[in-house]
């Protein structure tokens, strides 16, 4: 039986922001929401959020997360003056806890199973993650016998010379047996320099601590500013790219390229520079994304381009052409072999297959037929001030260059509109529909000039 419990009370001063630390955004996700995932393949009996700046926004934040249970720490004195708030809801609680901090979102889920699988092969009181530094100034360092159980922990400025040459430091991810813990937790003492109340002093009075080397060293990266936060973004970002590519995936100029890790790309996929990829978005095989666009929560087809265009919430079949210039938005679905240029956008629509919308025009709320043909400044017309309409166009239908369909109507199919037409109601199966001012030309109109 495993609990879980997750240091989240800091404001984050360094942030320079109202917002709490740990509900800044890495990735479209926001630190804490992170940290929950990464421990989710634990299936926790208890999942426990140390709460306090702010409290109320952080539990605001999580609502969505079934079963989160809430202690508030009031006054922020430390990492083992946090664990003491769990005395009370763990009372009675007899298996292992596993401590988070909210503020350290790129660990693993397998490098928690390591520690949690260590932990509990040992039968450890407590056991913690620790890294291997280059540069390990500034940080306590880690002391262990060759078999890594833990024989103490040494600040920074108290080591000797030879001493910090120890390159292990301790990461701050525990997992402690709380039969064990629980009794020593009241036995810390705020007797040091910064008057609070460290966890790893409950070290020396548990027996068999041990120490788990980190293979990647990012995973324990820490947030405590911004700078740290677009570190850890474009570690992330290294992550998510690397594996697009070993998937098969061509990234052109990768540093130039943003994507989610919750997108999904086939093999056989290219994506040009300057191209954002975001949301449940899914990219078919032999599709050519950019350069400079933006797809989000979007599944893309195979043997689609898309150029200099942006697509949200919607559906592009197989064999289409998006752009340049163009925005899909708002459940849009196109069928195959569908060609959308220059300037045009579509919102809440359907295509059919084979149909073209190559210049300057709006679609919105429209359900268009196959092979049909919108031309230069075709505009429906779906909102009367009040209430949106939709507008139907059939099968093989065309319509004249700045035309405007006056919603809600139907065209039926093999439909010609002429040019410069405003319908305003329906048109029946093979007809031309002409809805303009007959042309006058008045001559001598020139201005008289006195």
């Amino acid at each position: 039986m495993v609990a879980v419990a997750i240091l989240a009370a800091g404001r984050g001063s360094r942030m320079k922001s109202e917002l709490p630390k740990v509900l800044h955004t890495l990735s479209g996700r926001s630190l804490l929401d992170r940290v929950l995932d990464s421990c989710s393949f634990v299936h926790p009996s208890r999942c426990l959020v140390v709460v306090g700046f702010a409290a109320e926004q952080v539990k605001q934040a999580l609502n969505a997360r079934e079963g989160t249970e809430f202690v508030e720490q009031r006054q922020q004195l430390g990492t083992g003056h946090a664990l003491q708030q769990l005395l009370s809801p763990l009372e009675g609680y007899t298996g292992d806890l596993l401590v988070l901090n909210g503020d350290v979102p790129l660990l693993r889920p397998e490098t928690l199973q390591k520690l949690l699988q260590t932990h509990q092969t040992y039968k450890n009181a407590a056991t913690f993650l620790t890294a291997q530094l280059e540069h390990p100034k500034g940080y306590g360092r880690v002391f262990c016998d060759q078999n890594n159980f833990v024989q103490k922990i040494i600040e920074d400025r108290d080591c000797t010379p030879a001493q910090k040459e120890n390159p292990r430091i301790n990461a701050g991810v525990y997992c402690f047996n709380w039969d064990k813990l629980a009794p020593v937790l009241p036995k810390l003492s705020a007797e040091n320099e910064q008057q609070e109340y460290y966890l790893t002093d409950v070290f020396p009075l548990l027996n068999r601590v041990m120490a788990v080397d980190v293979e990647d060293n990012s995973e324990i990266m820490g947030i405590n500013d911004r700078k740290q936060l677009a570190a850890a973004n474009d570690t992330l970002q290294a992550r998510v790219k690397e594996a697009g590519m070993e998937a098969g995936a061509t990234l052109i100029n990768p540093d130039s390229i943003t994507i989610e890790e919750t997108v999904k790309l086939q093999p056989d996929v290219v994506i040009e520079p300057q191209t954002h990829l975001r949301g449940n978005t899914v990219i078919a095989s032999g599709s050519r994304i950019g350069p400079g666009s933006l797809i989000e929560n979007s599944r893309i087809g195979e043997n689609v381009t898309v150029q200099y265009s942006v697509i949200s919430d919607s559906v592009v079949k197989g064999g289409s052409q998006i752009g340049p210039y163009a925005h899909i938005r708002g459940k849009v679905e196109l069928g195959e072999a569908c060609s959308i240029g220059n300037f045009v956008e579509l919102k809440n629509s359907q295509m059919g297959a084979h149909s073209n919308a190559k210049h300057l025009s709006y679609l919105g709320d429209t359900t268009t037929g196959e092979q049909v043909n919108i031309a230069c400044g075709t505009i429906t017309a779906n909102y009367d001030g009040v209430s949106k309409h939709r507008t139907q166009i059939s099968d093989r239908t065309k319509t004249g260059c700045n035309s405007v369909l006056v919603a809600p109507v139907t065209l039926g199919e093999d439909v010609t509109v002429a040019a410069g037409s405003v319908i305003t109601k329906d048109v029946s199966d093979d007809t031309l529909a002409i809805a303009r001012s007959r042309q006058v030309v008045k001559k001598g109109w020139r201005l008289k000039r006195h």
